[in-house]
């Protein structure tokens, strides 16, 4: 499955631990990237400072769904049970 353009689901729902260009530490779940722009597309995509981890997402109907909304709702779900128990 391709990236649906302005998704930016990725960038939003889950926890990144590495350091991100304008955030140091990361950033925690549900909290948006500070480099998803305006049209939730990625400032960083394809540039060397994108942290690993964003380079190696790749979309999956299972963790995007259909829409954006099932997007962001899957992608929770998975931080959820990564970071429970």
């Amino acid at each position: 499955m391709k990236c649906r353009i302005g998704c930016g689901a990725c960038c939003i729902a889950p926890s990144i631990s590495s350091p991100i260009p304008g955030m140091p530490n990361g950033k925690p779940a549900g909290v948006r990237c500070v480099q998803l722009d305006d049209d939730n597309l990625c400032r960083l995509f394809g540039k060397p400072e994108r942290p690993q981890v964003c380079g190696e997402f790749s979309a999956d109907k299972d963790v995007c769904g259909d829409t954006r909304d099932q997007a962001i709702i899957l992608l929770t779900s998975l931080e959820e049970d990564t970071h429970s128990g």
